[in-house]
């Protein structure tokens, strides 16, 4: 083969060329410090890069962002669950004080009110947001466990109705104890004596009577009477519809069981109650059983829990020019309870974050004070009546007539006082117990909070450790090595230098030279 000037020429470049083409990728490198600039440089780094830098991507939104989401969430929601287990402690403890019998109507009353402020509290704690979402409300992040005044002040403009269906079981029945001295305010059918003038023989001591009842206490009061919703509530139970009565007041509704008159079940809708005999629940309730009522109820007030997050219940608002906005909440196929919210905090992993209000906030909290100011009222009537016949007692001489009266109604009355104080012990010694239950639900929600958390630590310490694996592996695929990189262009730069001296050399002569 010939081998003209004019190749070597065109060899000499081409080599020249390539060595500009190393030292120029070279230099590439080591301004950008990677391997290569464009897929083709590589495509086997190529491919690895795009899948390492898909594996940084997703492993960093799950532990910078989704699990230090649900980190705070969990945060947020144990100081709450905290700050429940300070009020219902203190709750507790004024219970214990409350059963001492020694305490007068006025002790009462403040101990009450205490017990009334921590229990509002209670449930102000339900309403703890996180980051504008209320941490208890399910999938309802934007609505309250209980109504604000604003949304009593909507409800004043645009009214709401909630029908409302509340299953009920056997445990849900409760008794209590009822003390009659109405025989009191009738003593014109009383002689001297303190018997009945009727001849019935049947003194004010005798007619002063303490009935254990049996009642259903729905969660809410002030429900809507037949007058505003047109019907009675429906209570069904395993035999199908329970027929009831409905009465104006509590007193009027106790007094019927209490004398005999109603024997069926009493509604009470000012108190939210259905209230039977002894006779009627033995022959009716067993162990086991299970029952629903449906009730509506149009009047809400400051502090009220909000139905949607309880119970299956139909809201109908009034939205203006003769026209009704209907929704239902919480019925089968449409959403369903509990209302668990997962973050996904792993590939193929998530993790329960919030924790629902019907595991901590129960109705019976607020309905329990409604008992005792039941039985408180019943105190002070009883002592203001006592305090009556005192004072009238002091008008009269002994021996008389009126005297010897007045004494009989004061000892019917003192009778009462026991009855009533007896009663008002029990419901402050069972109250302990109830407090203690509720302690124990919040303490439950509290382990299983804590235990997610738990559980989010060691997926975040997972998450960590996997981004800076997957971030190594990434520095190792893309990244060059400095001092190596460094040596090949200053080794590239002394070859391309040679390459130049040598190709002067060769182009300063020709064939015509050596002839």
């Amino acid at each position: 083969m010939r081998m003209t000037n004019k190749i070597m020429r065109n060899n000499s470049l081409y080599n020249l060329n390539q060595n500009k083409l190393l030292e120029d990728k070279l230099t590439n490198q080591m301004t950008n410090q990677s391997k290569i600039a464009r897929p083709s440089d590589d495509p086997v780094v190529a491919i690895r890069a795009l899948r390492l830098r898909s594996n940084v991507t997703y492993v960093t939104q799950y532990y910078e962002k989704n699990a230090e989401d649900a980190e705070h969430w969990l945060d947020v929601t144990a100081d709450a669950i905290a700050t429940i287990d300070d009020i219902l402690t203190d709750l507790y403890k004024k219970a214990g004080e409350g059963a001492n019998k020694d305490l007068t109507a006025d002790d009462l009353d403040i101990i009450l009110t205490q017990m009334k402020s921590l229990t509002k509290e209670f449930y102000a704690s339900g309403n703890v947001d996180y980051a504008g979402r209320y941490i208890f409300s399910g999938y309802r992040t934007d609505t309250a466990i209980t109504f604000s005044a604003e949304d009593i002040a909507e409800m004043k403009k645009h009214p709401v109705s909630y029908n409302i269906k509340e299953n009920l079981g056997f445990a849900d029945i409760d008794s209590f104890e009822f003390t009659d001295f109405s025989a009191l305010d009738d003593t014109t059918s009383y002689g001297p004596d303190g018997m009945k003038a009727d001849g019935s023989n049947t003194s004010y001591e005798q007619d002063i009577t303490d009935t254990k009842m049996y009642r259903v206490r729905l969660s809410y009061d002030n429900l809507d009477d037949t007058a505003t919703a047109g019907e009675l509530p429906k209570f069904v139970g395993g035999g199908g519809a329970i027929a009831m009565t409905e009465y104006a007041s509590a007193e009027e509704a106790y007094r019927a069981i209490a004398r005999g008159t109603e024997t069926g079940v009493a509604y009470i809708p000012s108190t939210g109650e259905l209230v039977f005999s002894e006779d009627y629940y033995t022959a009716n309730f067993k162990e086991g059983d299970t029952f629903s009522v449906t009730y509506d109820k149009s009047s809400w007030e400051k502090d009220d829990i909000n139905p949607v997050h309880y119970f299956e219940c139909t809201e109908t608002k009034d939205i203006g020019g003769g026209k009704t906005k209907t929704t239902a909440y919480n019925k089968d196929g449409v959403t369903t309870l509990p209302q668990d919210i997962y973050y996904d905090v792993g590939f193929n992993q998530n993790i329960q974050v919030n924790t629902v209000a019907s595991e901590i906030f129960s109705h019976d909290v607020q309905r329990d004070m409604d008992d005792f100011q039941r039985c408180l009222d019943q105190l002070r009537g009883i002592e203001t009546k006592l305090s009556d016949i005192e004072a009238k007692m002091a008008d009269y001489p002994e021996d008389s007539d009126e005297y010897k009266s007045l004494t009989k109604q004061k000892e019917a009355a003192e009778k009462a006082q026991t009855y009533i104080r007896e009663n008002i012990h029990d419901q402050f010694q069972n109250q302990i117990t109830k407090y203690q239950d509720y302690l124990d639900a919040n303490n439950v929600a509290g382990t299983n909070n804590s235990t997610r958390g738990s559980r989010l630590e060691l997926i975040s310490n997972r998450l960590m450790n996997q981004q800076a694996t997957f971030k190594d592996l990434q520095t190792d695929n893309e990244s060059i090595d400095v001092t190596q990189v460094a040596v090949e262009l200053s080794s590239s730069e002394l070859i391309y230098e040679a390459a130049l001296m040598a190709t002067g050399k060769i182009m300063q002569t020709n064939l015509m030279n050596y002839i």
